[in-house]
C-alpha cells in the first residue's frame, strides 16, 4: 500500500484569518470613510442657524421709565446692515426692532425698545444697501436736513464694510472696492476712511443744534478670526491681507469713536465671532457651545434674522447705558 505523504497540499484554517483580517481592514476603512465625510459635512460645510434669541440679554430695568419728553428723530445712516438687507420680513431688521417690536417678538424682548421710552420719536432710515462710505459721505448723508433747536438726534450707522469686501475680487483693488488688496497698498486708503468718518460725524452733529448721540457699529468678520474667506459659500478667492484690512478699517472707527464724545461704539465684530463659517467646530477659540450656530444670511455679507437679533441687542444695550442720562 502507498504510504500518503503528510505535506499532501490542502486548504486549511489557517490559510482563512489573513482573508478575514483583510474584510474587517475593508470594513473598518468604508466607516472611517463615511465618518469623515460625514464629519467634513458637519464641521465644514454645515451653517445650522439655529433657532430662539441670540445676543446678550438686554437689562429690563431701563425701558420700565420714560427717558426724555423731548422731540426725537431717530436716523439709520450706512450700508446694507441697517437697511435690512436679509430681514425676513423687514420688520426684523435691528433698525426697525429699535424703534419697536415686531409681532412675533421674544417674550423676554417685549417693551424693550425706543418707541416705549422715546414717546416722541420719529424715525428717517437713510441707508442704502450695497453702499459704500464714500457714498454715505457723499450721497446720503446730504439727505439729511438741519433739525430745530427742539429735536435731539439719536443715530445709528454702519459704515466700512463694503469698501473692505467689494468688489469680491472681480476688478483690482481700489478705494471703496478693496478686496485682494495687501494691508500696505490699503494704507492710503483705510486713511482717507479715517478722516471720512471725522467729516461724517461733524456733518451729522451740525445737522443737529439741539444736539445728538451716533451708535457707530464696526465691522463683523465672517471667518471668526480664521481669515479663510475663500472658504465662504460665495466663490470668493483667497485674500492674505483680509484679516488685517479688516482690523485696521475697525481700528479707524474705534478711534474715530474714541475721538468724539457723542460718539459710541457697537462691538458686532466681536459679538459675532463664533458665528461665522466655523461656527460648528468646537476646537477653533470662538466657538460658542451654548450658540454654534450661524448668523449670517445667504450672502455673507449680512446678518440673518438672528444676527439681527444679537445686533438690536447690542444697541440697545448701548442705548440704554447712554441715552437716559443724555437726555435728562
Amino acid at each position: 500500500m502507498t504510504e500518503v505523504s503528510s505535506e499532501t497540499t490542502t486548504h486549511t484554517p489557517a490559510t482563512k484569518p489573513p482573508r478575514r483580517r483583510r474584510l474587517i481592514l475593508l470594513v473598518a476603512s468604508g466607516v472611517f470613510l463615511v465618518a469623515g465625510v460625514l464629519a467634513y459635512r458637519h464641521y465644514w460645510m454645515a451653517h445650522p442657524v439655529g433657532s430662539g434669541p441670540a445676543g446678550p440679554v438686554v437689562a429690563a430695568e431701563p425701558f420700565k421709565s420714560v427717558w426724555s419728553e423731548r422731540k426725537i428723530l431717530f436716523v439709520g445712516l450706512g450700508d446694507s446692515m441697517t437697511a435690512g438687507f436679509g430681514a425676513e420680513p423687514l420688520g426684523n431688521s435691528y433698525f426697525n426692532r429699535l424703534v419697536e417690536n415686531p409681532v412675533d417678538e421674544f417674550p423676554e424682548m417685549q417693551g424693550l425698545c425706543l418707541k416705549k421710552v422715546l414717546p416722541q420719536l420719529s424715525v428717517a432710515n437713510l441707508a442704502v444697501s450695497g453702499s459704500t462710505s464714500i457714498e454715505h459721505f457723499d450721497f446720503h448723508l446730504p439727505k439729511l436736513e438741519v433739525q430745530d433747536a427742539e429735536t435731539f438726534g439719536i443715530v445709528v450707522m454702519t459704515t466700512g464694510g463694503n469698501d473692505v469686501l467689494h468688489n469680491y475680487g472681480r476688478t483690482p483693488p481700489r478705494e471703496g472696492a478693496m478686496y485682494g488688496v495687501t494691508l500696505s497698498a490699503a494704507r492710503p486708503w483705510i486713511a482717507s476712511f479715517r478722516k471720512r468718518l471725522d467729516q461724517m460725524i461733524e456733518a451729522i452733529e451740525e445737522r443737529f443744534p439741539g444736539g445728538c448721540c451716533i451708535f457707530l457699529g464696526n465691522i463683523y468678520d465672517p471667518t471668526d478670526a480664521v481669515g479663510d474667506i475663500e472658504r465662504a459659500p460665495l466663490p470668493l478667492p483667497p485674500w492674505p491681507d483680509g484679516l488685517s484690512v479688516l482690523h485696521a478699517y475697525n481700528q479707524a472707527l474705534a478711534d474715530c469713536a474714541a475721538k468724539h464724545d457723542g460718539v459710541h461704539l457697537v462691538d458686532i465684530h466681536g459679538t459675532f465671532l463664533g458665528h461665522g463659517l466655523h461656527a460648528q467646530q468646537f476646537w477653533q477659540p470662538h466657538y460658542d457651545a451654548a450658540d454654534p450656530h450661524y448668523w449670517y444670511f445667504d450672502n455673507l455679507e449680512d446678518p440673518n434674522n438672528r444676527g439681527y437679533d444679537a445686533i438690536r441687542r447690542l444697541f440697545l444695550i448701548e442705548m440704554a447705558r447712554v441715552l437716559p442720562g443724555r437726555l435728562r
